[in-house]
């Protein structure tokens, strides 16, 4: 084994405790790095000292040439340096091989979003479903309303607990990738929204194992990713023409409608917990080219 096992285990505690990754990132660096050892394996490599910058980059070649995504290189390629400059610092190296590894440069593919009109009509399809007060229903209109109000990411909702709300000043305390906080603020819509979930669903679902949790699943357990997931794929069906989209893309939808009303962009990266201002920058591209679809549609000489 060219990575030992022990050797793998440090490093995931690193990513844990000293990187604050959260398990997801953790669990992709580990598989990636069984893809690499499975490369350097079969490359007749017995030990990470012997790994070179060439093997590493014959690692991700042979990637590419199986047609793995741009993305997933890139993500791979970051692990990898992550990994021996870790390996490095530690003393399990003398050298480090992926000191110069580049990685590849991602295709920005601009992302699908809701109009406004879409928006509207998807929140006013979950204040319907709402009607007859069912608990679910009730959640679901609310958690609709707070992940297009803030663009938030669906593992914050999932880990947002009652008292991370301020109903007096209207915003949100998230806590997100890297253990990072931020405020966010919500409009009027979804403060009354989250405050017809708490005084009339949640307690119609809460049991003793609930804790402090915000929403709540059916066994009134905190809900998942996976459950608000559907939700949202379910209620999009029932809006006419809208894209098929999850919670991802109300909030890619919610910076948009921010950029397109004149947000500063430095506000939208401070709401949306982006530590890089290009990140945010993608919004104005997608904003553009919504102007440039409407021209083409409107304007006699387009």
């Amino acid at each position: 084994m060219v990575i030992e096992e022990d050797v793998r285990e440090a490093f995931a505690r690193h990513l844990r405790l000293e990187k604050g990754r959260s398990e997801h990132t953790v669990r992709a660096y580990l598989g990636d790095l069984e893809s690499l050892e499975a490369h350097l394996h079969a490359a007749g490599f017995r030990a990470i000292g012997e790994v070179s910058l060439r093997s590493l980059r014959d690692w991700l070649g042979a990637l590419a040439a199986a047609g793995v995504a741009r993305s997933t290189l890139s993500r791979r390629s970051a692990a990898a340096r992550t990994f021996f400059r870790w390996a490095l610092r530690t003393g399990r190296i003398d050298s480090d091989p992926s000191l110069r590894l580049a990685a590849p440069k991602k295709h920005r593919v601009l992302p699908d979003v809701l109009t406004r009109a879409n928006a509207e009509a998807l929140l006013n399809v979950a204040a319907v479903s709402s009607d007859d007060e069912s608990p679910l229903g009730v959640r679901d209109a609310a958690l609709l309303e707070l992940l297009y109000a803030t663009g938030i990411r669906v593992g914050e909702l999932t880990g947002l607990d009652i008292d991370d709300v301020d109903f007096g000043a209207c915003v949100v305390r998230v806590v997100g990738k890297g253990d990072k906080e931020r405020t966010v603020p919500f409009g009027i819509p979804a403060r009354d929204a989250l405050r017809r979930w708490l005084d009339r669903g949640r307690p119609l679902l809460a049991t003793a194992s609930s804790g402090p949790a915000l929403f709540l699943g059916v066994r009134g357990r905190r809900v998942d990713p996976r459950q608000v997931r559907t939700v949202v794929h379910g209620l999009l069906e029932e809006v006419p023409d809208a894209p098929d989209l999850g919670p991802h893309g109300l909030r890619h939808s919610a910076a948009t409608h921010l950029v397109e009303g004149g947000a500063d962009l430095r506000m939208v990266q401070e709401l949306l917990g982006h530590s890089s201002l290009a990140t945010t920058q993608l919004y104005t591209h997608v904003s553009i080219e919504r102007l440039r679809a409407s021209y083409a549609q409107a304007h006699p000489r387009a």
